[in-house]
């Protein structure tokens, strides 16, 4: 049963510890999990759902601006219910360094979020993107209504970042703006990915970003990679012209390669350090950065597993900087395996042994659990 209005879970997380240079005071970022009672508008009438979500924010007890951060879609629609909103932790971190109140959610049928999924463009050989992006940009409307009224929020100004379909969920929203929506970020925005670099009815997606430009003025950063295998280089100039053509205030960042595949630029804990001076000039240009200087995290102190390889060890630092709920499994013949952002310890105990067990014949233990070492 959940409560709305009220935290659903206490997990006050002191993420850090640190002597303010601006203040000269000690700061921290505390974390809560939060059932949002969320009213969504959409075409049938309103529908009333909870919506599973993580709440990072300055812990000083004065409001800060909202940021709402807005996760993309699996490939397989199997996988959405696995989804939780601790994936979006360092993100939201990020966000939160920078003095904003950041709210990560999950839309409705994703995670453990109510309602039926929303978010269907139909057929693939005649999809619906427009409806699509605007059923998730209600969710994203419904989220920040609620969130705008909590006392640690302030009034006004508020801002919206998406990844993938997320992202695009976030254009939708510019084209009909909520009160108070301000400015816009989307990383890699699109829909309808089925395999790498194969995307259903290009020419429907790009009509789709036309017709969100046509009212959309809001000003909206749009970063993509390289080597984005979801929306990729090939595809991204015709969606950004269809979008600028029609009239939106689009600023455009190509962003240099990431990994095995620029999609996850945005989503991974370590492609924070790349997208964040981006996002910082783009906040400067609209006069938005609240800080002179981000909170500065310090990383874990924390050895690696003495049997990892340096590939093993460069993973251990990457799930050293991700959020909870994490787990970290090695075996003796330097195998490794390890998850984050999971719904529970126990979930991610469960998945990281199950990694690890999975490329070797060796005994899997769990060493670490959220940058402590297991018991």
């Amino acid at each position: 049963m959940t409560h709305p209005g009220y935290f659903a879970a206490a997990l006050l997380l002191a993420v850090a510890a640190i002597a303010s240079i601006e203040s000269g005071r000690a700061e921290d970022i505390r974390l809560d999990g939060l059932n949002i009672p969320a009213v969504i508008s959409g075409s049938s009438g309103a529908v009333s759902v909870d919506l599973e979500a993580i709440v990072v924010r300055p812990d000083d007890r004065l409001p800060h601006p909202l940021v709402v951060l807005n996760h993309g879609s699996p490939r397989s629609g199997d996988d959405r219910p696995a989804m939780t909103p601790y994936s979006l932790w360092a993100q939201a971190v990020a966000f939160a360094g920078r003095g904003w109140v950041a709210v990560a959610f999950m839309r409705r049928g994703y995670g453990r979020s109510g309602g039926e999924w929303a978010e269907s463009f139909g057929s693939c050989s005649d999809p619906d993107y427009v409806a699509a992006g605007r059923a998730g940009a209600s969710d994203i409307a419904a989220v920040a209504k609620f969130m705008m009224a909590q006392p640690y929020v302030s009034k006004g100004k508020w801002i919206s970042v998406g990844h993938s379909a997320g992202a695009f969920a976030t254009v939708a929203l510019t084209a009909d703006p909520p009160p108070g929506l301000t400015a816009a970020i989307s990383f890699a925005p699109g829909r309808g990915s089925t395999a790498p670099d194969t995307v259903c009815g290009e020419q429907q997606l790009v009509s789709a970003f036309a017709q969100y430009g046509r009212t959309s003025r809001v000003p909206l950063l749009w970063v993509s990679a390289d080597n984005d295998h979801f929306f990729g280089p090939r595809l991204v100039p015709r969606l950004t012209g269809a979008f600028s053509k029609a009239g939106g205030n689009l600023t455009y960042i190509k962003a240099p390669s990431f990994g095995s595949d620029g999609h996850q630029l945005f989503s991974a804990a370590n492609g924070v350090p790349v997208w964040s001076p981006i996002v910082d000039r783009f906040l400067a240009s609209n006069n938005l950065v609240l800080r002179s200087r981000p909170m500065e995290i310090p990383a874990p102190n924390v050895a690696a597993p003495a049997s990892l390889s340096t590939r093993g060890r460069a993973a251990f630092k990457t799930y050293l900087d991700s959020g909870p709920n994490k787990a970290f499994a090695a075996a003796g013949d330097s195998r490794f395996g390890w998850a984050t952002g999971r719904r529970s310890i126990d979930d991610a105990r469960k998945d990281a042994l199950g990694y690890c067990t999975s490329s070797t014949s060796a005994t899997c233990r769990i060493v670490n659990v959220n940058n402590k070492p297991a018991e």
